[in-house]
């Protein structure tokens, strides 16, 4: 199935976690927000919330600085 990231298509084996794919992509738990389909997913929820086909997935990474 194909799932997009930041836009970009990413190929994924079901079934499988928003955790466990944002691992796979090299995504660190710390330091970012996601939303999915315009929702932001607690990270609380990341291990529990599905991978569905055509999921557009949001990864917005914290920056330091002014």
């Amino acid at each position: 199935m194909e799932v997009f990231v930041n836009r970009k298509p990413v190929g994924v084996e079901a079934p499988m976690s928003l955790a466990d794919l944002l691992a796979r992509e090299g995504i660190p738990a710390e330091g970012v927000a996601v939303a999915v389909n315009n929702r932001v997913v607690p990270r609380a929820e990341w291990p529990a919330t599905p991978v569905e086909e055509g999921m557009k997935i949001t990864v917005i990474r914290a920056v330091c600085g002014g």
